[in-house]
């Protein structure tokens, strides 16, 4: 797997434009704004990203590598029931949340992106990602009998995932206040149980 390099520099700057979204909206993320948020000129933050657009995209870059590692390493425990797969990759994606809420700012500013073809096939690619991998276990489950077949394994991947992002968008507008593990697992165990034979 191919490895993004990104300074440690960026990486500062990308987390700094995550904040800063967080808190005051994507359309305050501008060059001027996050010079003043990391102390920098604005020529000094040009060195390391060419444009607003640039820093969105490596952000979203960065956080699809990181989550392609934590999806693989969860795909590749074989032992594991379609279940525990499905609940570790739900449990992995809730934890990332808590742990850096202002990513979901980003992820979910995906109708600010729509005019900008490279930021919406990244948020594409996200999707895409996730669908696969949720789909595959789905399937596996079906295979091994865990799961009724009365839906596709698509749908039910795109089910699971819209309510799972409904719960993620529920949390993000509480404030970050409600318990987002809590809520998702209960979510995710309800679904699970229209699924399984």
């Amino acid at each position: 797997m191919e490895k993004y390099k990104f300074t440690d520099r960026q990486i500062e700057i990308m987390e700094a434009a995550t904040l800063r979204i967080d808190k005051s909206g994507i359309q305050e993320l501008t060059i001027k704004n996050l010079a003043s948020d990391l102390n920098l000129s604005e020529a000094a933050l040009y060195r390391h990203f060419k444009s607003k657009n640039e820093i969105l995209l490596g952000l979203l870059t960065y956080f699809i590598f990181e989550m392609k590692e934590r999806i693989a390493a969860i795909m590749a425990k074989e032992d594991k029931t379609p279940t525990e797969q499905l609940k570790e990759i739900f449990a992995s994606q809730l934890k990332t949340f808590i742990k850096k809420p202002s990513i979901v700012s980003v992820i979910f500013a995906e109708g600010i992106f729509q005019f900008n073809k490279e930021l919406s096939e990244k948020v594409s690619t996200m999707m895409e990602l996730m669908h696969t991998h949720i789909s595959s276990i789905i399937k596996k489950g079906q295979k091994d009998g865990s799961y009724r077949e009365l839906i596709g394994a698509a749908t039910i991947s795109t089910i699971i995932m819209g309510s799972m992002r409904m719960t993620v968008l529920k949390w993000k507008l509480s404030g970050h206040k409600s318990n987002l593990i809590k809520e998702g697992n209960t979510v995710l165990n309800g679904l699970l149980k229209m699924i399984e034979k």
